[in-house]
């Protein structure tokens, strides 16, 4: 079972007795009966695998963990309650204490409000790179550097980076890489294959396809080797008294990472994912691929016709000749970039909210990778909190608008757009575009 629209139907699940459902089960449990005292405290001490409480494990969450690690090519996965919990946990995992990370200067605000105020909070701290400059990143190393983060396809301007660049790079200085894949899904990039160590996803989006729950998934390729600088990661390579005395990369070996993501951070700070919410995400899996390559071919249709439009100033989509990312997204993306792209207006600020106010078709909303194509203002949406500063990094200016594509037809989509770009105002257009 090797292809991955096979995976996405069979992975993770077989029937069983006594009734053989051939749908992924909903166990809709918060405890578990154990057989007897003995097989309980063995559970609670870590040493026999099994479910104690749905606050750390789950069968149907185990489910979507699983078939999500088979696509991605993982050792496993834990599932989260939101994305933004997968990304959190993914790296609170790797700092022992305030330490310091190498992150995108081309990241979701969300994710940036995190990096910037909380993990600020805990003593953490940051610095930001260009993802297009991989010298810029080996530059920005410093002894206590514990992480790269970035993500695969970025939010909001499509652009994507050069991982296996940045990989080596963070390998040599014996540094993980983290990638938020929400917008790739393994349909269209698996960063693992790539350099990547670890995977999140905000499986809100495409992976649940339909904008009805919240989730997200943190997932393993087991490829770092924390046991060649022991020193460095002392939470995976020390005897802890809360695991019997024992070093996790003891006991779990590989696997050492998603142990104490799990035991440690998903058990004590509790973000778990619901068990409903999961079966919904399993059967988001299913049509993944399907939905990907219709969202794709129909994206890069509006993004040509937007890019024709006198009224649009700039597209940002690496099907757009002279777009940052073109040469690197036919080497790594042969199956397309995804649905999320935007476009900047050839007119003033004063014309963005009459523009989405006269779109009908596209909904104004913060979410991406619906069923349903969405419309969103990132400067004063999803990105207001950036400074000027990192909006300017980002390539996010005031006119610039983003766009989710969902399943409609592409002609219904661009006849949405052409009568609300109609509405913008001679007046409002930059002299380029008059």
């Amino acid at each position: 079972m090797n292809h991955h629209a096979t995976q996405q139907v069979h992975a993770g699940y077989e029937p069983e007795a006594p009734y053989w459902p051939v749908a992924v089960p909903i166990h809709q449990t918060a405890a578990y009966r154990f057989p007897d005292h003995a097989t309980a405290a063995s559970m609670f001490r870590l040493e026999t695998p099994g479910f104690t409480y749905s606050r750390t494990g789950n069968p149907t969450v185990a489910v979507f963990e699983n078939r999500l690690a088979a696509l991605e090519g993982g050792i496993g996965a834990i599932g989260t309650a939101t994305g933004q919990a997968a990304v959190a946990l993914s790296l609170l995992t790797l700092l022992h204490g305030g330490k310091h990370l190498v992150v995108s200067s081309q990241l979701y605000g969300g994710t940036v409000d995190l990096l910037t105020d909380t993990f600020a909070d805990f003593g953490i701290e940051v610095t930001f790179a260009d993802p297009a400059d991989p010298q810029a990143w080996g530059a920005a190393i410093r002894p206590d550097t514990r992480a790269f983060f970035l993500e695969s396809i970025t939010n909001p301007l499509a652009t994507v980076p050069d991982l296996p660049a940045l990989a080596d790079i963070a390998h040599a200085s014996g540094v993980p890489v983290v990638v938020d894949s929400t917008l790739a899904t393994p349909v269209l990039y698996r960063p693992l294959e790539h350099g990547a160590d670890v995977v999140v996803h905000s499986a809100t989006k495409f992976i649940g396809g339909h904008g009805a729950v919240l989730g997200g998934a943190i997932v393993d390729g087991g490829t770092f080797d924390y046991g060649a600088a022991p020193e460095r990661w002392p939470q995976l390579t020390r005897p802890k008294a809360r695991y019997g005395g024992q070093a996790l990369i003891d006991r779990h070996g590989r696997g050492a990472y998603l142990a104490l993501a799990r035991s440690k951070f998903l058990h004590d700070l509790g973000p778990s994912l619901a068990p409903a919410s999961a079966a919904q995400f399993i059967q988001g899996l299913e049509t993944l691929a399907v939905r990907i390559a219709r969202q794709e071919e129909t994206a890069r249709t509006v993004a040509e016709h937007l890019a024709r439009h006198p009224t649009v100033g700039l597209v940002h989509h690496p099907a757009i000749p002279g777009h940052p990312s073109a040469a690197l997204a036919e080497r790594d993306f042969p199956h397309g970039t995804g649905s999320v792209f935007s476009f900047d207006l050839a007119a003033g600020p004063e014309a963005i909210g009459p523009f989405i106010d006269a779109l009908e078709l596209f909904q104004l909303v913060a979410n991406i990778g619906d069923v349903r194509s969405l419309v969103s203002h990132p400067a004063t949406m999803t990105h207001c909190r950036l400074t000027p500063n990192q909006r300017r990094a980002a390539g996010i200016t005031e006119t610039t608008i983003r766009l989710s594509i969902g399943l409609e037809c592409p002609e219904d989509l661009i006849a949405d757009l052409d009568r609300a770009l109609a509405t913008v105002p001679a007046s409002a257009l930059t002299g380029e575009a008059r």
